[in-house]
Parts: C-alpha cells; sequence; structure tokens
C-alpha cells in the first residue's frame, strides 16, 4: 500500500485530520473521541442516534471504545509525517520531471503546475484546492463524490448526493465556504482579543523588564557603596593593628634596654664581689699578723661602706623588676583606637544631616521667607519673580541634590495644611500641575484637614494608615538609590513612607504651607 493511501486510512471523516484518541462505534468504524462526541451531542437533541460513516441507528447513544492499535499507528506516522509534508507536492502529469504543483483537483485526484492548470478542465465539479496528496477524505465515503457541503445538525461534511438523497435532505446544509467564511470571522474576532492581550502581555514584559534592569543598577550601587565601605573598614583597621603592635614593640624595647642596663651593672658588681672574697680567702691563708691587720681592716672598711650603696641597689632592683610591659597602656590603645573606629564607621554609613536653605526666588508671593531661610509662612506681600510658584504657595531649596545621601528635619504648626517633599528643577511654575505631588517631577508627603496623611506623586495619592501625631519631621534622600523617605520623629523615630524611582535630574527640597508655618529645623 502507497504512503498516501496508509495517510487517507489513518483520517476521521468527520475532521478530515489523523485521528486523535480514535474510538470505535458498534457498527465498527472509528472518529476522533472529540469528534464524535460533538456529533452524538446534536444528535441526542433529535432523540435519533448513527454513525456518520454508515449511517447505521442506534437505539440509545452508543457506547465508545478506544482504538489502541489505531492510536498507536496514528502517532507513529505523526512522528514521521512533519519530514514527508515539508517536501513540495509535485504536478501528477510532469512524469518526466520534477515540477511544484500549484493547485490540486478534487475531482480528477490529480496535483497541476502552472501549465498543466491552464488545459485543465475547469468546469464546476472541478474543484480546485491549494496542493494536496490526501484526497479520499475531502470526498464523500458513500457517494465517492467531492463535500462541497456542511450539515448543521449532524456536523458533518456531505457531497450534493447526500444533500439531495440522502439523510441529511431535511437538514439544515451550508455550503463549506459560507462556513468557512463564518468560522474566519470568528477566528478574526478571537485574534483582535489575542493581539489585545499579547499587547498587554508585552507591556507586562517590558515593566518587569525595566524594573530588573532598575534592580540590578540599584544593586551595582548598593555594591560598589558596601566594597567601599569594607575597603576603608579594612584599611582602618589594619592601621589600628599597626598602631597597637607599635606600642607593644616600643614597650618591648624600653623594657629590653632598662633591664639590659641593670644587667651590666649587676654583673661588674658581681665580678667585684669575686675579686674581695677571693682577697678574704687569701687573708685567712696568711700567717702574717702584720698583713692580716693592714689589709683586712681596709677590706671590713669597704664591705661597710657598701651597706648604704646596697640599700640602693635593692630600690633599683624594685624599679628594674616592677618595669614590666604595661598592658593597661597597650589596652588603652586598642579600645580607645576601635572606640574611634566604630565611631569612624558609623559617621560613614549614616546619612550626614544637610543644611538646608530656602531659595527666595521661587516662593509663591503668598508666602514670606525668614531672614535665616528656614521659616515660611503666609505674607500678604504680593512680589514677582519669574521663577517663582505662581499659584500655590510653594517654595524650593536652594540647595540643589545631584548625588549622595541627605536629610533634614522639618517642624510645622499644630494646624493647618502642608506638603514637604522633593522636585525636579524643571517643575512647573503656575498651572494645575505645579502642586508638588500632583506631577510625575515630585515627591510629597502631605497634611490635609488638620489631622490627614497621604504621600503623592503623578498625581497618585496613597492615605497613610497610621495616624500621625508629631508635628516634627524627617526626609532622607538617597539619589544613588532612587529614594525618598518620611520619618516621624518623636520618643522613637517611625518610617512613614518610601519612593523609590531612577531620578533623571538633580533634586530640590519642596516645601508648601497654605494656612500655618513651616520650619527646616536645624
Amino acid at each position: 500500500m502507497a504512503s498516501g493511501d496508509v495517510r487517507d486510512e489513518l483520517d476521521c471523516s468527520i475532521c478530515l485530520n489523523i485521528y486523535t484518541d480514535p474510538v470505535t462505534l458498534r457498527c465498527g468504524h472509528n472518529f476522533c473521541r472529540l469528534c464524535i462526541h460533538q456529533v452524538l451531542d446534536t444528535q441526542q437533541r433529535c432523540g435519533t442516534y448513527n454513525c456518520p460513516e454508515c449511517r447505521e441507528e442506534f437505539g440509545e447513544r452508543p457506547a465508545l471504545r478506544k482504538n489502541t492499535t489505531l492510536n498507536n499507528i496514528a502517532q507513529r506516522f505523526l512522528s514521521t509525517e512533519p519530514k514527508r509534508e515539508e517536501n513540495q507536492i509535485l504536478c501528477t502529469n510532469c512524469i518526466h520531471t520534477s515540477v511544484a504543483a500549484v493547485k490540486s483537483c478534487l475531482l480528477c485526484e490529480c496535483s497541476l503546475c502552472e501549465n498543466h492548470l491552464r488545459v485543465h478542465s475547469t468546469s464546476p465539479e472541478h474543484l480546485f484546492v491549494e496542493p494536496t496528496v490526501s484526497f479520499k477524505n475531502r470526498k464523500c465515503p458513500i457517494h465517492k463524490k467531492v463535500l462541497e457541503y456542511f450539515c448543521t445538525e449532524d456536523r458533518a461534511y456531505i457531497c450534493v448526493s447526500c444533500r439531495l438523497d440522502g439523510e441529511h435532505k431535511k437538514h439544515k446544509i451550508s455550503l463549506l465556504k459560507d462556513v468557512s467564511d463564518k468560522k474566519k470571522e470568528i477566528l478574526r474576532t478571537v485574534q483582535k482579543k489575542l493581539v489585545s492581550k499579547q499587547e498587554k502581555v508585552e507591556k507586562k514584559l517590558q515593566k518587569l523588564k525595566e524594573h530588573r534592569k532598575k534592580n540590578e543598577d540599584k544593586v551595582v550601587v548598593e555594591t560598589r557603596r558596601v566594597v567601599t565601605l569594607f575597603q576603608d573598614i579594612k584599611r582602618r583597621l589594619e592601621e589600628h593593628e599597626k598602631s597597637v603592635l607599635s606600642e607593644i614593640s616600643s614597650q618591648r624595647e624600653r623594657v629590653s634596654a632598662f633591664v639590659s642596663q641593670a644587667v651590666k651593672k649587676l654583673e661588674i658588681e658581681a665580678e667585684e664581689l669575686s675579686t674581695k672574697m677571693e682577697q678574704i680567702e687569701s687573708l685567712l691563708k696568711t700567717i702574717d699578723p702584720f698583713t692580716v691587720l693592714q689589709e683586712g681592716q681596709s677590706l671590713m672598711h669597704e664591705t661597710l661602706a657598701t651597706r648604704k650603696k646596697d640599700e640602693e641597689d635593692t630600690k633599683q632592683d624594685d624599679q628594674v623588676l616592677g618595669n614590666d610591659l604595661s598592658e593597661g597602656r597597650i589596652s588603652e590603645t586598642l579600645y580607645g583606637g576601635l572606640s574611634d573606629f566604630v565611631t569612624g564607621v558609623k559617621r560613614i554609613s549614616r546619612r550626614e544631616t544637610t543644611e538646608v536653605l530656602l531659595d527666595v526666588n521661587t516662593a509663591c508671593e503668598d508666602i514670606d521667607i525668614s531672614s535665616d531661610l528656614k521659616t515660611i509662612s503666609k505674607s500678604e506681600m504680593k512680589l514677582y519673580h519669574p521663577q517663582r510658584f505662581q499659584y500655590y504657595p510653594q517654595v524650593m531649596s536652594a540647595n540643589r541634590f545631584s548625588s549622595g545621601r541627605h536629610s533634614w528635619e522639618v517642624e510645622t504648626g499644630d494646624v493647618g495644611n502642608w506638603r514637604i517633599g522633593v522636585c525636579y528643577p524643571t517643575i512647573d511654575r503656575s498651572g494645575d500641575h505645579s502642586y508638588f505631588g500632583d506631577n510625575n517631577k515630585s515627591w510629597c508627603l502631605r497634611r490635609y484637614n488638620e489631622s490627614l496623611y497621604s504621600v503623592i506623586h503623578d498625581g497618585k495619592e496613597v492615605p497613610l494608615a497610621e495616624k500621625v501625631s508629631g508635628h516634627r519631621l524627617k526626609v532622607c534622600l538617597d539619589y544613588e538609590r532612587g529614594a525618598v523617605s518620611f520619618y516621624e520623629l518623636g520618643e522613637t523615630t517611625r518610617h512613614l513612607h518610601t519612593f523609590t524611582d531612577t531620578f533623571a535630574e538633580p533634586l530640590h527640597a519642596g516645601f508648601c504651607v497654605w494656612d500655618d508655618w513651616m520650619k527646616i529645623a536645624t
């Protein structure tokens, strides 16, 4: 049997494709499980069941038995099918050369190249389709005619004879082309939905990639900062280690020199004593009384004269024995230096408080700035400057932050509404979107209705769940990390909120006071 014939035997007569999970009816015909289920579901509404292939009727819904052998054959054929279908379908009439077919005639069951297509009959019964090698599944298994219609009741492909004389005569019948066009319309609708969904997925994917890159950039910055910090710590520790070891070495040399001097002195004294003892031994052996009396008197006088010197030597011996390595001084050098070292590490790691001064040229004409450039309050004075905020009672700092870690504290009055935060220098100075937090160029903490608090950026406001009871606040900026944090200062420091972003411009501190006062703490 040719491979094309084997391929035809593996086609389901309902979907015209290779069997998927084939099952067998009582009459012996095979179908895809899903295909026959759909047909039987349609027939159930009519109350009668029959085989789509041979039309054998069943009194009740037939049981389906899995055809394991056919399923295995179909799976093996499918495993080799892609390689076969990659090859071109050749013209049937070109027997002396291999020419690719452009169309297949279902009536004649042949494939045609451009030249043979021109001379082929074009009468209505000759139905042309894209090149194919599967002709049997395009024809009615009963009447052997081309399948041109679709029975919507039995969900079966039928030929003209089935429509006119067969069991489908009274059924609702449609042309395959019409059914195909309707299916295409449905597919177009599905395609539009899929395109829309794909766009959303791509946007989410892009955001995630940007978030990952932003996070990786922060990792690089934080890694560099931590490595630098620990390099400084190592350098300081090594310097301090050298200092402590130098102190130990210095004490060792001093004690060693002092002891060496005492040892040398005692060695000389020991030699002198040995000489005197030899002289006494000699006198004790002398018989001449005159010599014993004369020289013995001299030795006794020298011995008695050294008593006072012996007392001084005893004191010097105590000094030598007491002149030891000073563990106290070593500990003082060690722990005193470590204390200074820890203080230095804390100074490196914490955010230094930055002195923030206000820029009067940016202050709205409705507010007044104190002479020390630290206090903001309401004012009736009307002044003009091209850089002033024109509508909202706001002011920016003269400080410009483009790197590093900074913090400043703010005191507020008991009543009134205000906003504090940071902003780009390019923020609008007039219009509805010039209010701190109502644009993508500012981040702020807000108090409103004199007791409610929220944080705002780009017009998106998030109320704070916990009540803020104090009137002293702290703003912390980490430019490289892209973080602006707000804290409440009281008996303990309480974190309120942190914005994270990638800053594209330098930043200024921003302040807004509606009906009270605000002061930058010193």
